[in-house]
């Protein structure tokens, strides 16, 4: 091997690896490009680390506090309303007419013919029918025969009572004769009486045979036709002929609840409403009661006297009356959806010093989105409104509307 070719396979030896050759340099500062890039890479990853872990705490935080004020529950006060210090009541009424009566014959025979149909209005005395009375006018017509021939016999004993008394001044007949003769004058006397009193019987029976109506009113039933067997009122074969009731002026009887009876005095105002009349109100005042509570019942029956100039109204029709009875105070009333149905009885919600309390309360009439409270809240008090299912006595809450409308306002 030449010098030459020593040279060129021990030189890479030389240059790499023999001390304070000129290949040192470079070796120092790879090395420090190296580190300076392991450094940078460690900046960079510590930089992502601290900002994953400071954004999951914050995020952490974040949902910590809302966990926190969802776990508080925001609620909204009302302001309960007094009621005026005069109570409405509703009850049911039957409405009946001021005058309800059957009309029936009283004599027998068959119906000539009839002059009024239902639905006819009528007025006192009005001919509603005849009847043909054939059995009737003959009875009429022997009794007055009758009555004739107890006339002329009472007529011949009296002349001769007359000539009997004459006689016995002369002594010309016993006196035996003679009170005889005036007792047969008597006896024909009373004959007469009896005879003109039946004649006088048939008469007012024969002027039944026409049929008047005995008030004002309107016909509400035709019960017999032309041609039909009529029978007396009082004998087994009666029959309502005709049915008149005067309805200017309705009677609607109303049984009062006993809790209410004391104030349900004549004079008290009142008026009806019937489903056919929607919207409608038919004042009517408080006239009269029966001073007497209905045991089965525990009511008061009182009667309210209604207007009805038009006839608008139906007797017998079904309505609502409305009472305004008088009250010693004025009333407590809250919307339903204050009210929280608990297992130890009904409660509603209010709120001191931040937390909620469930307050005892009793109801008394309910209004349908309102009800009354006659016990357990004294007015002053800002109730809950729509209260949630799991608010309990104790719990925190927010208020939502601070200012506490009363409902109906925007803030409910």
């Amino acid at each position: 091997m030449s010098v030459e070719e020593s040279y060129d396979i021990e030189a890479p030896e030389v240059v790499n690896g023999g001390p304070g050759s000129p290949g040192q340099r470079p070796s120092s500062s790879g090395s420090a490009k190296v580190f300076l890039g392991l450094l940078l890479v460690l900046v960079v990853a510590g930089a992502v680390i601290y900002h994953g872990v400071s954004a999951r705490v914050r995020t952490s935080n974040e949902v910590k506090m809302d966990t926190q004020n969802l776990a508080v529950p925001s609620v909204a006060l009302i302001q309960p309303k007094r009621s005026a210090p005069q109570e409405e009541i509703v009850l049911p009424g039957n409405i009946q007419a001021f005058i309800d009566a059957p009309i029936y014959a009283r004599t027998n025979g068959y119906l000539k013919r009839w002059y009024v149909d239902i639905g006819g209005r009528v007025k006192k005395d009005q001919l509603l029918a005849e009847i043909d009375t054939p059995e009737l006018d003959q009875q009429l017509q022997a009794a007055r025969a009758d009555a004739s021939t107890a006339k002329a016999n009472y007529e011949l004993a009296q002349t001769t009572s007359v000539r009997y008394q004459s006689l016995l001044k002369s002594d010309s007949v016993a006196k035996q004769d003679v009170d005889n003769a005036v007792g047969n004058a008597q006896s024909k006397q009373a004959m007469v009486d009896s005879a003109v009193d039946n004649v006088k019987r048939l008469e007012q029976l024969q002027s039944f045979e026409k049929v008047y109506a005995p008030f004002d009113g309107i016909l509400t039933a035709r019960n017999t036709d032309i041609g039909q067997l009529i029978g007396s009122g009082s004998g087994p074969g009666a029959k309502e002929l005709f049915h008149v009731a005067a309805i200017n002026t309705l009677r609607v009887y109303v049984n009062v609840p006993q809790i209410y009876s004391p104030a349900a005095v004549p004079g008290v105002l009142a008026y009806l409403t019937l489903p056919q009349f929607a919207g409608r109100r038919f004042p009517g005042k408080l006239v009269r009661n029966a001073e007497a509570i209905d045991q089965p019942s525990r009511t008061l029956l009182t009667e309210v006297d209604v207007a009805n100039p038009n006839g608008e109204i139906p007797p017998g029709a079904y309505a609502e009356v409305h009472f305004k009875l008088p009250s010693a105070a004025s009333t407590i009333v809250i919307p339903v959806t204050c009210l929280i149905f608990r297992s130890e009885g009904l409660r509603v919600g209010v709120v001191r010093k931040g937390v909620a309390v469930m307050i005892p309360i009793t109801i008394g009439r309910d209004f349908g989105t309102e009800v009354e409270v006659v016990a357990g809240l004294d007015g002053n008090e800002k109730v809950i409104s729509n209260p949630p299912d799991s608010l309990v006595d104790g719990q925190e809450v927010r208020i939502a509307n601070p200012g506490a409308e009363s409902w109906g306002a925007d803030s409910d």
